[in-house]
């Protein structure tokens, strides 16, 4: 890495209607580094990114790229300065090979018609140097989330990248798949290429970044280079203050014999012979390799999914659901971790959204009345404390946290029995987190049942009260207490098993 400047922004102001989105930035990224970009939901960092990329331009202020006065009008032309941007959503043709993707728009041609031999040639040819084990013919519906990266990644080596910006590059990637993104970013780091990685994932902005630059606000907080910070640092830049313990305390209103929910020899596509107990007053944590079959155990328990076999008690109560509208309307709901896709309707209103699970209370003989949705809707985004421009806003506006709240405010209406949260926290800032876990803590305490399913570690060892393990569609077995311990975890997660000594119940 040298110290000459690759992207230099300077004052960097951005205006929209009603709203200051960037106020003064700075941002240098040096030649050869990886360089972090860190700041809550809404703190600017998509802005200044598409700013960066050519998206939108600047209100006010200059950037240099290269040494060179950079103003994009474009993406076009921040590609063409030799910037690669590598957003969380995937932007690929699906239906087209790896290869077409790698070069849509400059397919090499030869007496009129595509040259696919030079194609595919070239295609693997990068993909080779990425470390890629699968052929650029291979359609890229057929390639796992990682592998697709590396074909996003391939397209901006491509065209002679000398930026790549990665955005939340690691949110939907295993540990091993993650290692390998990481050894890719060395390897271009290696060649001079700079990186610009943007994580809520403070472990991995340590482990891949030089230096890291933090966003409050819009406004430019500071840049510290990693060898001489510790997390703490970057989270009290993140969000202005200490945040203390980073997890509510563990429960200790446990009823040990009372059970909202009770399954027994659950069995579907993924998993089979699964029994567990939710108590009152506990937050159960399901944790597991990717694959491992919590969320298939989770979808099989709400009807999302038919299952094949078992039994399931709500209160004492035998259940038997057809579709999940059975399951909702005894109160159970499943927030799923694809939000954008699955969990919301992004180009509806906030107010809609939220009412959403229950047009009963906001309508009258089959219509909406307004007057309901809004203030149904109000009452959520003041209980949750939900940052919005206003009800009638479209809630793709919003930031990841604030998107989550909403999700979550949403089943709050129903008033219910239990609630199973997919990945709580993914793709949200330290102090949204936070919030989430307190509330979660929150509706235990109140009675309400409470299951998540997350890949963070740190996550489940911090909140959860008990832990269910799965290891390849079955429970390898339960932790409690002070062995709810990552080595613990992982020993189960992997296969190992674990003495009672070590604090593990057999499921």
């Amino acid at each position: 890495m040298s110290d000459a400047l690759l992207l230099e922004v300077k004052e960097l102001t951005k205006r929209f209607p009603g709203t200051l989105a960037l106020n003064g930035v700075k941002l240098e990224v040096r030649k050869g580094e990886v360089h972090g970009l860190c700041g809550e939901n809404g703190a600017g960092k998509s802005t200044l990114m598409n700013i960066v990329g050519g998206v939108f331009p600047a209100t006010s202020g200059s950037m240099k790229f290269d040494g060179k006065i950079f103003a994009p009008r474009n993406p076009k032309d921040s590609q063409d300065a030799g910037i690669g941007f590598v957003h969380q959503e995937l932007c690929l043709c699906p239906h087209l090979s790896a290869a077409e993707n790698i070069f849509i728009g400059r397919l090499p041609s030869k007496g009129g018609k595509v040259d696919f031999k030079k194609l595919y040639k070239d295609a693997d040819a990068i993909l080779q140097t990425l470390d890629a084990n699968f052929s650029s013919k291979t359609l890229v519906s057929n390639l796992t989330v990682s592998e697709q990266q590396l074909v996003e990644i391939a397209k901006s080596v491509s065209l002679n990248c000398k930026l790549l910006i990665l955005d939340e590059p690691t949110s939907s990637l295993t540990d091993k798949e993650t290692a390998k993104l990481f050894q890719v970013v060395k390897d271009l780091k290696s060649k001079g290429i700079s990186t610009l990685f943007i994580s809520h994932r403070m472990k991995e902005v340590f482990e891949i970044c030089d230096r890291v630059t933090v966003l409050k606000d819009g406004s430019y907080v500071g840049c510290m280079n990693i060898s001489e910070i510790t997390h703490e640092d970057v989270i009290r830049a993140m969000v202005g203050r200490d945040l203390g313990e980073l997890y509510p305390d563990k429960s200790s209103k446990i009823e040990e014999d009372n059970y909202i929910i009770k399954v027994e020899n659950l069995s579907g596509d993924g998993f089979e012979n699964i029994s567990f107990l939710l108590r009152k007053g506990e937050i159960l944590g399901f944790a597991g390799l990717v694959g491992a079959g919590r969320s298939e155990v989770m979808r099989g328990l709400c009807a999302i999914d038919p299952i094949k076999g078992g039994q399931i008690f709500l209160n004492g109560e035998k259940q038997t659901f057809k579709r999940y509208r059975d399951a909702v309307k005894k109160g159970i709901c499943y927030l799923t971790e694809d939000r954008k896709n699955s969990g919301l309707f992004l180009d509806m209103s906030i107010a809609k959204n939220i009412s959403s699970a229950n047009l009963e209370a906001v309508s009258k003989r089959g219509w909406i009345i307004k007057k309901r949705e809004y203030a149904m809707s109000k009452k959520y985004v003041e209980k949750l404390l939900i940052k919005i421009p206003g009800l009638s806003y479209p809630i793709s506006n919003l930031s990841g946290g604030n998107q989550q709240k909403c999700l979550i405010g949403k089943w709050l209406s129903i008033d219910p029995k239990v609630i199973i949260m997919d990945e709580p926290t993914r793709g949200i800032d330290v102090g949204a987190k936070r919030e989430i876990h307190n509330l979660l803590r929150s509706l235990s305490e109140q009675g309400v049942g409470v299951i998540i399913v997350s890949s963070e570690l740190p996550e489940i060892i911090g909140v959860a009260d008990r832990v269910a393990v799965m290891h390849e569609g079955k429970l390898a077995g339960f932790l409690q207490g002070e062995h709810i311990t990552e080595e613990n975890i992982m020993k189960l997660a992997a296969g190992a098993s674990l003495s009672m000594a070590s604090g593990v119940s057999l499921p």
